[in-house]
């Protein structure tokens, strides 16, 4: 017999009562923010140098970075603290979503959120720390490789910055895959099985997307597609875990009501059956 879905306790509020507990949440996910941010404006110079230090170490001896504009030795440190404010209070951010959301989710929707809300965090930091080590010194060193003879390489530091948080971003939302897979199939919108049998479409897929994201060469390509294609089959078996443990739906189609016209000598038969 399926077992009733729990719903959730809380009773329900007014429109007013949302909108007011969602400013308050937004108000304390930018106090998170600011706060974080306070802490690292101090040290903007260092952690600039320090994102920098990748295309440095590539650099011909006696060559810099150089500031084209009069303001980017200040606003380039100041915007790439800001935005390291905001990446690294992702988990008080989400945290603040998953406290909104959460009274509106039924029991076993919010056992299955929380965990997705972590690992998608720790996935996404994942994928940055193996842009910054991993990927950023083989694409410096392909690309001032190349340089052709005579060009001196002196990269402008707001350009650097725009460039590298746009990878960022990229390799950060690519290491999503096993949360996407777990929320399609979740969703119902595919299955396990159906992923399976479409796998060498991924595998395609996953390589086009690498070759996109990294310098044209067959070694950073390959650095980012096998990552993800390994991230790809661990969400399709996170996907069968979640199934086998999902607890049987209750049936939403109500029982057909007794007909009202007298039953025939054979239906009476087939009855005692």
């Amino acid at each position: 017999m399926a077992k009733p879905r729990k719903y959730p306790p809380d009773p329900k509020k007014p429109l007013v009562a949302h909108l007011i507990e969602l400013r308050d949440r937004l108000l304390r996910m930018l106090a998170g923010i600011t706060i974080v941010f306070l802490c690292l404006f101090p040290f903007a110079n260092d952690l600039y140098t320090t994102l920098a230090q990748p295309l440095i170490d590539q650099l011909p001896s006696g060559s810099t970075m150089i500031a084209t504009e009069v303001a980017s030795p200040f606003l380039t440190p100041f915007k790439f603290a800001l935005v390291g404010a905001f990446f690294l209070a992702i988990p008080w951010v989400l945290y603040q979503v998953w406290r909104f959301i959460a009274p509106g989710l039924f029991a076993n929707e919010r056992r299955l959120v929380l965990p997705l809300i972590i690992s998608s965090t720790l996935l996404f930091y994942a994928g940055m720390s193996f842009a910054y080590f991993v990927v950023f010194p083989l694409m410096f060193e392909f690309f001032i490789g190349v340089t052709p003879e005579g060009v001196a390489v002196m990269t402008d530091i707001s350009k650097y910055l725009d460039f590298v948080l746009k990878l960022f971003f990229a390799f950060g939302l690519a290491f999503e895959i096993p949360i996407a897979t777990i929320l399609m199939v979740w969703a119902g919108i595919t299955t396990p099985e159906k992923l399976v049998a479409k796998r060498p479409f991924i595998i395609v897929g996953v390589f086009v997307l690498g070759m996109l994201l990294t310098p044209p060469d067959v070694i950073s390509q390959t650095l980012l597609a096998v990552p993800m294609w390994a991230l790809f089959e661990l969400g399709v078996i996170f996907s069968r875990i979640m199934i086998s443990r999902r607890p049987p739906e209750e049936e939403t189609t109500p029982p057909e009501p007794p007909s009202s016209s007298p039953a025939s000598q054979e239906d009476f038969y087939d009855r005692k059956r």
